[in-house]
């Protein structure tokens, strides 16, 4: 089956401030390829982010994201991070999106239709709609079948590493002939409690052959291994790369400092690992979190459950609480199994770690129209700046932008309001770089 349309997608864990809708974006094309037999399928679509008016942020660029699932694979087909613009897409593994993509499969409505058959769901009466349930290993779901025999809505769980047990929802409604076969020309899905997509429908085929094979580097390492590098920046100051995102490990007298903890506990692990290599015999008290993006705070459960503080801004402290104490049944982790309570430390503009020995200075970023509740760490004696998100250096040799990116402009501006002796910068996302590269980075080119 393939279907097409047009509507919203909402960038789902990147909201502006907690507690806040998640981003819209318009989609001019959404397209969904499926093979039910292959459990296989290709969900592409081009899409813009829409600029709140109150809300400062760079000019939207066109996005074309094009992802695949394949039985037990799932891969995208996108450009390396920090390539240069017009380099080839390649496949990218994404193995954490597996289920994700098959659940995706699962909820349409020809899709629950036939699992439900295969799994000899149970039926329930709900007036004239009839209730249909089963259960896929740990993953319920249900799904309201009317009296003409449409789906009109399908719900189950994820799992998510901030969310635990994500609740999924998607609804059906103004079925339509298209081409011999009914279809709802209106799509809503729900994902944790907020709208992730909001389409309309305009095209529908049917037993067209399509086919998703599994690109043979993906076939062949489908779960790659984590890989944390370490660069010492300064005495004590490790740089902890490795893939698209990044933290940083600072050696104290008798303890050691973690700058942020991305993406999932995997990373995490990898993480704390390099660092008992790198700084033995001293535990990590402290993880400084930058802000609540779910790529930048997906790791956070796991220094929890290693017994450090939550170094973060004060509005999100309520935001992690709340959603760390949501049940996760379908994937416990570390923490789910130790149940440690959360230590928290909390700022609203400054805080200081000091040993005596290093001082580690955390500062809110006012003003920046990424997060609301957003932190950079800076080391006077050594004069650097760690950030996440607020710049992100482009790859060396890269034309300048044609427009002044806002979040780097407000970044520069904060380090200016705070008097920050930056002499380098040690971005989250990117590469180390000198603050001249910021200060290149921020200026208009130049018009021909």
């Amino acid at each position: 089956m393939e279907f097409s349309g047009s509507g919203r997608w909402f960038q789902f864990g990147q909201s502006p401030a907690p507690d806040t809708p998640w981003p819209a974006f318009d989609v001019s094309s959404y397209t969904a390829i499926i093979n039910f037999e292959t459990v296989s399928a290709r969900i592409f679509q081009t899409r813009k982010q829409i600029v709140e008016p109150h809300r400062e942020r760079p000019v939207p660029v066109e996005q074309k994201p094009d992802q695949y699932v394949n039985r037990d694979f799932a891969w995208n087909l996108a450009a390396p991070q920090g390539s240069a613009p017009g380099t080839a897409p390649v496949p990218q593994p994404q193995p954490l999106a597996v289920e994700e993509r098959r659940t995706e499969i699962w909820t349409t409505p020809q899709g629950f239709i036939k699992v439900a058959q295969a799994h000899k769901a149970s039926t329930k009466n709900q007036g004239d709609k009839t209730l249909v349930e089963f259960t896929l290993g740990k993953t319920p779901y249900k799904g309201l079948i009317n009296s003409k025999g449409h789906v009109e809505s399908v719900s189950t769980l994820i799992d998510n590493p901030i969310l635990g047990d994500t609740p999924v929802e998607v609804v059906y409604r103004d079925y339509k002939d298209f081409g011999g076969v009914q279809f709802p020309s209106s799509i809503l899905k729900t994902q944790g409690g907020a709208p992730v997509l909001n389409i309309k429908i305009s095209s529908v085929k049917i037993n067209t052959p399509v086919d998703f094979p599994v690109p043979a580097e993906i076939s062949s390492n489908p779960n790659p291994a984590i890989v944390v590098t370490s660069t010492e920046i300064a005495p004590g100051v490790h740089y902890l790369q490795g893939g698209s995102h990044h933290s940083v490990a600072i050696e104290q007298r008798d303890y050691v400092v973690v700058v942020e903890a991305p993406q999932h506990e995997e990373r995490s692990l990898a993480v704390i690992n390099k660092i008992k290599e790198l700084i033995p015999n001293k535990p990590i008290t402290h993880l400084i979190n930058s802000h609540q993006h779910f790529d930048h705070s997906g790791g956070l459960r796991t220094y929890v459950d290693a017994g450090a503080t939550i170094v973060t801004h004060e509005g999100n402290k309520s935001f992690y609480e709340k959603a760390w104490s949501r049940p996760r049944t379908l994937n416990p982790d570390k923490l789910a199994i130790s149940k440690k309570p959360a230590k928290f430390q909390t700022f609203s503009d400054k805080l200081v770690l000091n040993d005596g020995q290093r001082a580690i200075e955390i500062h809110s970023i006012v003003h920046n129209g990424h997060n609301d509740a957003f932190a950079l760490v800076f080391l006077p004696k050594e004069k650097i700046l760690i950030e996440a998100d607020a710049f992100t250096p482009p790859a060396p040799n890269t034309p300048p932008p044609a427009t002044v990116n806002p979040f780097a402009k407000n970044l520069y501006e904060n380090i200016t309001r705070l008097k920050l002796d930056v002499e380098h910068i040690a971005p989250l996302h990117g590469r180390l770089v000198k603050l001249d590269e910021l200060r290149s980075f921020i200026t208009v080119a130049k018009a021909e």
